[in-house]
């Protein structure tokens, strides 16, 4: 291994330069980092101020947790650049949990902290738990969490949702689907096909900001923007712990997260190794461990100070690659600059004017790329040789999408059970997982279908 290479994880370079580098991290992941507090904020019908709330304490713990990731605490931290952000993946639980009337955002908050929990302690077994979750498993059940986020996002590009409450019980919408809305939904997820077909590298990247920058834009200049709160705001504001209260801890919701929590380390598994290649620094097992044990950490923090889970962000790692640059301290200075942004009340405030049909023209390509990962999964499982595995794609999924079509069908069970069962995303991580033990467990070599080496 060429040792010059593996050096330049830990090269320093000059603050102006860093500061530039830094934030051009801080752009390509922007979008991501928040669309995922405005789409559960707006899902659970949170006011302006709460939305723009979680977008702040957002890009504050996306710097917060992004710094112990590249600089380490003891054992947590991979010491490698890696840009931590909110996970879409987990989007769909989220939203499950806090529309339910029994549990709200407090319960959202203490999944969040018992499943970061359960990542920091799973960490350094993360060997051992991927023999469950094979390919046809994982696949499912990313697939399933897309199709589970495809209604919010269609909803959302209609203008909200096609029901509204009123002193008489539900009426419908009647600006839901109107014209306007769908135009301007239209418009936002035209400019990010066009943008991926035609730009290339950062102006690729930043693909969904831009397109929904443009969008906002032409909504504004109709006169349908609502800029309440704007001017009010305060420049300067710190985040505060335990915002929406303190958290309640359901064991079911704990459950599900900690399971799509899994899921969420067996990519950041593959991201890392991909990572150590370009970097050309191998990622051992203690390496690995202090990467994952990072993002339980990172679900603490955000448990505590009011967001939600997080992951280590793709698009930053092919930014690594596509610059060469590969020194962690150019994502420190970009976890700086996340500090900073969430500390300024105002601009979250604008962000949280984004109309929906603008965010849902954007949703759609989003919940739909969720959905296209669970597919890229499952074209590495093994259909032609073993057929059986054709039976644990399809019964798992058709078992989770009841409770999108059927909202009452386990209604009339035991309370837990129902519950359990409504959840279709737990449903079909259940179902993939014991149809996978009772169809392929002799069979299952783990550690070679993710490609995870020896060393790892």
């Amino acid at each position: 291994m060429n040792s010059a290479l593996m050096d330049t994880a830990d090269e320093r370079i000059p603050p102006p330069k860093l500061f530039v580098l830094g934030l051009q991290h801080v752009l390509v992941m922007y979008a991501g980092a928040i669309a995922v507090p405005l789409i559960i904020g707006g899902a659970l019908h949170l006011s302006k101020e709460d939305i723009a709330f979680l977008i702040s304490a957002d890009l504050f713990c996306c710097g917060v947790v992004t710094m112990i990731q590249c600089m380490g605490i003891g054992h947590v931290g991979i010491r490698l650049p890696v840009m931590m952000g909110m996970s879409f993946t987990a989007i769909g639980p989220m939203i499950a949990i806090g529309s339910n009337p029994d549990l709200g955002m407090p319960a959202i908050f203490g999944a969040v902290i018992g499943s970061g929990i359960f990542t920091y302690f799973a960490a350094p077994y993360m060997s051992s738990l991927v023999r469950w979750f094979p390919p046809v498993v994982t696949g499912s059940v990313v697939l399933m969490i897309g199709i589970s986020l495809m209604r919010v996002g269609i909803n959302w590009a209609a203008g909200g949702q096609p029901m509204i409450s009123s002193p008489t019980g539900p009426i419908p919408n009647p600006l839901y689907g109107i014209p306007v809305n769908l135009a301007l939904a239209g418009v936002v997820l035209l400019s990010v096909l066009l943008l991926i077909a035609f730009a290339k590298g950062f102006l690729a990247n930043i693909a969904v900001l831009l397109s929904i920058v443009f969008g906002f834009i032409i909504a504004a200049l109709l006169g349908k923007v609502d800029f309440s709160g704007v001017m009010t705001a305060s420049w300067f504001s710190l985040i505060t712990p335990f915002h929406f209260g303190l958290p309640t801890f359901d064991p079911l919701s704990i459950v599900m997260l900690s399971i799509v929590m899994i899921v969420m380390m067996i990519e950041s598994t593959g991201l890392f190794i991909a990572l150590g290649d370009i970097i050309g620094r191998p990622i051992t097992r203690d390496i690995l461990a202090r990467g994952l044990r990072a993002d339980g950490v990172g679900n603490m923090v955000g448990g505590v100070f009011g967001t939600f889970c997080y992951t280590s962000y793709a698009q930053n790692i092919g930014l690594v690659q596509m610059t060469g640059v590969r020194s962690r301290w150019v994502c420190v200075a970009a976890g700086v600059i996340l500090v900073v942004l969430g500390c300024l009340p105002k601009m979250a405030f604008i962000a949280a004017s984004i109309p929906q049909y603008v965010l849902g023209g954007a949703a759609v390509v989003m919940f739909g790329m969720v959905a296209a990962a669970g597919i890229k999964i499952l074209t590495r499982v093994d259909f032609a040789g073993n057929a059986k595995n054709l039976y644990i794609v399809a019964v798992s999924l058709v078992l989770g999408i009841i409770p999108l079509v059927g909202e009452r069908f386990f209604s009339q069970l035991p309370e837990l059970l129902s519950k359990f069962m409504q959840n279709g995303i737990l449903l079909t991580t259940f179902t993939a997982v014991t149809l996978n033990i009772l169809f392929n467990y002799r069979h299952s070599d783990v550690v070679e279908k993710l490609g995870v080496e020896d060393r790892v």
